[in-house]
């Protein structure tokens, strides 16, 4: 693989792990399933849950949590503008109605005021992540959750090793979400986690209505590789952090960037990926030839992210953008850069100089973070 590749399956998956897929292939069905239930169980410990059940998908996992929550038709759901592109589907998939909310500015989570001014008759549940690492005012959140009543789900997806007052993120919500599908600290491309300490929900969610194994449980091979990296977490972490502390070393040689932003409740903060805003200097097809540039010069590098009313689906169904302004100029000059364990400070000091040179090629000058 290319340092300069995006990608960063190289965090977690070594030659051991490969082998031991394939022996777990070979196992009893009761084997398998034991590697399940370590897995789970190895989670809900670390994160201080009750019960953890494990999924196929994130996707299959948050429409189980709605209907187990009696979350459906007649019902909405307040959900980021700058999330999962996913999450609309699983809402839409029960029935129910999401309805988008605007971000913070600074730590690009869901703004709790804004959200509150959305709430009401049929708003049933809350839906936040813990974006790029960075948590969410769970605070305000939780008090938003006592005075009316909402069920609070938690994204941290995004945010493994991150605290919010000494606490670990997946302990916030009425349930907590993983997906195991991205390119996180601990990943292979499938899997899913919901995280509850309500033993009844736990029972709903394993429950299977049909005999045999649930059609969207984890598949074992899946598990035995994700509770293989989870053993690896801190050292993961660590990594990663070392990385991102390279970044920020060379990115500040870009006039007015400032340091990446962790809010006052935040403890301890692990990006999900090294993400540069541009300035409002630049408009979103500025930030889209920076990126081109960056590719042709062999860096892949790109937008960050895709707001989700401009998804394919949600505009054929009609759903605006309607008073998400700093969500647009988030997602319209974010870019991500190559962020994984093979890239070396001399890698990181070209790619910020290629980014600088690409800023220049564009006709906007240097890149200036507000």
């Amino acid at each position: 693989m290319s340092h300069f590749n995006i990608r960063a399956d190289v965090w977690g998956v070594t030659a051991a792990d490969r082998e031991r897929m394939h022996v777990i292939a070979h196992t009893s069905p009761a084997a398998q399933e034991a590697l399940i239930s370590t897995f789970e169980a190895r989670v809900a410990t670390q994160l201080e849950r009750s019960h953890a059940v494990a999924f196929a998908s994130a996707a299959d996992g948050l429409a189980r949590i709605l209907k187990a929550y009696e979350v459906g038709p007649g019902s909405e759901v307040l959900v980021s503008a700058y999330s999962w592109h996913e999450i609309a589907r699983a809402v839409w998939r029960v029935g129910a109605t999401p309805v988008f909310s605007d971000i913070d500015y600074w730590s690009g989570t869901l703004n709790p005021e804004k959200a509150a001014a959305k709430i009401g008759p049929a708003t049933r549940a809350i839906l936040i992540g813990n974006t790029n690492g960075h948590p969410a005012d769970w605070a305000a959140f939780q008090e938003l959750r006592l005075r009316h009543g909402l069920l609070l789900i938690e994204d941290s997806t995004e945010a493994l090793g991150s605290t919010y007052e000494g606490r670990a993120v997946g302990r916030f919500g009425d349930v907590s979400l993983l997906d195991f599908r991205t390119r996180g600290p601990v990943a292979c491309g499938a899997g899913a986690l919901i995280l509850t300490d309500d033993g009844q929900v736990a029972k709903t969610l394993s429950e299977c209505a049909g005999a045999g194994p649930r059609p969207d449980s984890m598949s074992a091979l899946t598990a035995a590789l994700l509770d293989a990296q989870w053993g690896r977490l801190e050292e993961t972490l660590a990594a990663r952090t070392h990385i991102a502390s390279l970044y920020g070393r060379y990115i500040r040689s870009f006039e007015g960037i400032k340091d990446p932003y962790t809010g006052p409740h935040v403890t301890s903060h692990h990006a999900f990926t090294f993400l540069v805003h541009l300035g409002a200097r630049f408009s979103r097809q500025a930030r889209d030839a920076i990126v081109e540039d960056l590719r042709e010069g062999g860096i892949e590098a790109r937008p960050y992210a895709t707001p989700l009313y401009r998804d394919a689906e949600c505009r054929q169904r009609g759903f605006p953008g309607t008073g998400c302004g700093l969500t647009d100029k988030i997602a319209d000059r974010g870019i991500a850069l190559p962020f994984h364990a093979e890239l070396s400070e001399e890698d990181i000091a070209l790619i910020v100089e290629s980014l600088k040179d690409a800023s220049v090629n564009v006709g906007a000058g240097s890149a200036i973070y507000l």
